[in-house]
């Protein structure tokens, strides 16, 4: 049977159902899931992604709750499938699983959209694939600070980073090393990326990467960022890597 209430614990696959059609069959999320604005604001919150209500939850009576391993917990999801509810889980670490999912999540809930939002990501994604770079640009991307958290060669974000032409200089680094200053400035990041989430860098933390020695600094490639751009897979994939590939390929051939 097609599931007629779905419960998404996911903020990317919030925004991602409702672009394939069924926005309607959501009937809990989460307080992270914000996109798009008017539509959510009608579903039931039921916690945050890393702890949710599982009572509440189970008031809601859905008949699939979607999840990711990166997002949420074990334990939740143990829970939620003891009490009989269908849980698909996730766990993408780069832009081919991020499809795939996408495919089986549009499969599962039978999406009238399906095409008209897996199309140009897949087209994009080719293409970016099939691209020659002649040379990558260094990049660093902090996902926390106090202390400073980058990404490892196992993350989704180290995927979209290389996946558009650029290096992750912490790239050796497996999940989320903690780093410092000192090792930032000596791996020598040729563009650094201030998402504004997880942690919500913003103009105030420019000046501490101004004062690195680093041909980011020199090259005036210090860039505040909307961190969706980054880490969520959706709807909005194919236009996420594009303005990125573009970010980092700027002045190279």
């Amino acid at each position: 049977m097609t599931p007629q209430r779905i419960v998404s614990l996911v903020p990317s696959l919030t925004e991602a159902l409702f672009a394939l059609g069924v926005g309607e069959r959501i009937v809990g999320r989460t307080r992270y899931c914000t996109q798009p604005p008017r539509a959510v604001g009608r579903i039931t919150k039921v916690g945050g992604t890393k702890k949710i209500s599982i009572p509440l939850v189970l008031d809601l009576h859905p008949d699939l709750v979607i999840a990711v391993k990166e997002e949420n917990t074990r334990e939740n999801i143990e829970e939620l499938r003891e009490a009989g509810i269908p849980v698909l889980l996730g766990a993408p670490e780069g832009i081919a699983e991020a499809i795939t999912l996408l495919k089986e999540l549009a499969g599962l809930v039978e999406a009238p959209r399906a095409e008209a939002v897996l199309g140009p990501i897949e087209r994009v994604h080719r293409r970016l694939q099939t691209r020659r770079v002649s040379s990558r640009r260094r990049v660093f991307v902090p996902i926390w600070k106090n202390p400073y958290m980058s990404v490892g060669s196992d993350t989704y974000v180290h995927n979209v980073l290389q996946t558009c032409g650029g290096e992750n200089i912490f790239g050796d680094s497996l999940r989320y090393p903690t780093v410092t200053l000192e090792e930032i400035q000596a791996a020598g990041p040729e563009v650094v990326l201030l998402p504004d989430e997880p942690y919500p860098f913003s103009a105030e933390d420019l000046e501490e990467f101004y004062s690195l020695e680093i041909p980011a600094t020199r090259e005036d490639r210090i860039h505040l960022l909307d961190g969706k751009l980054l880490t969520w897979y959706g709807p909005r994939m194919a236009s996420s890597l594009t303005q990125l590939s573009a970010l980092l390929n700027t002045d190279r051939n």
